[in-house]
């Protein structure tokens, strides 16, 4: 079960906000294994001076339409899943809704199974 949280600087319409996370479920479907339904996101809009970031590091040069992914998810992935991952998403992301790939920043956090909760305050996977 993946938690998603993405972040990107105020002003985008609905259909850009909608590209961008269904564009990440896909790509978590299929290369994370995702079920159907498995579903969790939130997309936050920031104001300009509460959306901090390098324009340079790394030798990227990115500019104010990056979009900051977090992913939290079970541990147990492969570097391969995880590589094929990131490549999706900024595939995707590339084509609608036609962000720029220097401009797609993707931190995945590892949970152990046990760390969730589903509802009733039950560890549903422990």
């Amino acid at each position: 079960m993946p938690l998603v949280r993405v972040s990107i600087l105020k002003g985008k319409p609905p259909e850009y906000r909608h590209a961008i996370s269904n564009n990440i479920y896909q790509a978590m479907r299929e290369t994370f294994n995702v079920p159907e339904e498995d579903r969790f996101m939130t997309l936050t809009e920031h104001e300009e001076s509460d959306f901090a970031f390098s324009p340079t590091y790394l030798d990227i040069s990115r500019t104010s339409d990056l979009i900051m992914i977090q992913i939290t998810a079970n541990s147990g992935r492969t570097l391969d899943q995880k590589k094929a991952l990131y490549a999706r998403i900024a595939e995707l992301l590339v084509k609608n809704p036609g962000v720029r790939p220097e401009d797609i920043l993707i931190n995945l956090v590892e949970v152990a199974k046990e760390n969730w909760s589903f509802g009733h305050g039950i560890a549903q996977y422990a």
